[in-house]
């Protein structure tokens, strides 16, 4: 992987971790990111502000703010969706406090490390690169907002 796609230390710790992993054990720790799913902050209840990614066939709903010239990304994620809610939680663990080019270097494809694509069907891998999409369009708007 070329520098410029390198990924953050936290998300590539939890690449590693997958990496690790075989077979039903990589299940095993994203089942483990879906139950340590943060809460949904309070001061961000505000349905306007939610950004719906269709092209999940589960419903999640995404928001994000700056902090301390971080992104921040926050779901909705229903728990009877729990490898999705795994993704998005180890999304947030591994993105959260990142600034927006960190974001924008992670390669579309990342999770393929992970060896996901040989325990989850192709429409899942489809809903979880619709969540990274999302996560990249609102780095890339916070940086056309910065500069």
């Amino acid at each position: 992987m070329s520098e410029a796609s390198k990924l953050p230390d936290r998300l590539e710790e939890t690449v590693a971790d997958f990496e690790m992993c075989v077979g039903g054990e990589k299940i095993e720790l994203l089942l483990d990111y879906a139950r340590n799913f943060p809460a949904f902050p309070e001061h961000l209840q505000k349905p306007e502000e939610m950004e719906d990614v269709p092209e999940c066939m589960t419903p999640v709903q995404m928001t994000s703010e700056v902090k301390d010239g971080g992104l921040y990304y926050y779901f909705i994620v229903p728990e009877e969706s729990p490898t999705v809610r795994g993704y998005a939680s180890l999304m947030m663990q591994g993105l959260n406090g990142c600034t927006p080019e960190q974001v924008l270097a992670v390669p579309a494809d990342f999770y393929l490390r992970m060896g996901l694509q040989n325990v989850l069907s192709a429409q899942r891998l489809n809903g979880m690169a619709a969540i990274l999409a999302h996560i990249k369009r609102r780095a890339a708007a916070e940086l056309a907002n910065i500069t």
